[in-house]
């Protein structure tokens, strides 16, 4: 059978791919995210290319050091108003990055690619559109307050899975996709290389 190796540290994407039955190991890729993305949109880049960029570069990155071995890398980006955010660094990051989404539709844009022997062999992208409910601060502040620091992973300060619900009124698109993989599109190309029923 073949080996399938998921570049990422993400507890989501482990579960999904869990969940949906895929053997497969979990060996994060590190590469300097940041630099890359100011790099892309530097030079004209969009949004999506930078979800599709890291995603390419986390399996390249390790599908050389695992060249027999099938590697998925992913990326996931929120784009709010033609913008690209990017995760808060504290509380208080996390508080202006929620109240200037309040209110406003963001899209969630989630990238994978599939690399062998050092290249990519597959890719494939999803985008997600979320309406958020207009909050006061104080709803913020009491939101924050529930889910503490460990939020401050997450691009856009929620978990649509837990209390991050709780703030939007409308969602359009896949759930897979809002937790960061285009899934669907990910197990069809996996059946093609025999890996799944």
């Amino acid at each position: 059978m073949q080996r399938l190796i998921l570049a990422s540290e993400s507890s989501s994407r482990r579960a999904m791919l869990i969940n949906a039955g895929v053997s497969f190991e979990a060996i994060p890729a590190y590469i300097d995210e940041e630099s890359i993305k100011e790099s892309i949109l530097a030079e004209g880049g969009k949004p999506k290319d930078v979800a599709d960029i890291l995603a390419e570069m986390k399996a390249i990155s390790l599908s050389r050091q695992h060249p027999e071995a099938y590697v998925l890398g992913s990326d996931q980006v929120l784009v709010l108003e033609n913008n690209l955010m990017s995760k808060a660094a504290n509380r208080s990051e996390a508080k202006a990055h929620l109240l200037s989404m309040s209110g406003k539709t963001h899209s969630l844009i989630a990238a994978a690619v599939i690399a062998k022997n050092g290249q990519a062999v597959w890719r494939g992208m999803e985008r997600a559109k979320l309406t958020m409910r207009t909050l006061s601060e104080g709803d913020v502040d009491r939101y924050l307050e529930d889910v503490g620091d460990n939020i401050l992973s997450s691009v856009g300060c929620y978990h649509i899975e837990g209390k991050g619900a709780q703030l939007f009124d409308q969602v359009k698109g896949d759930f897979f996709t809002i937790l960061g993989l285009p899934l669907f599109k990910v197990l069809a190309q996996l059946r093609l290389y025999g890996m799944m029923v």
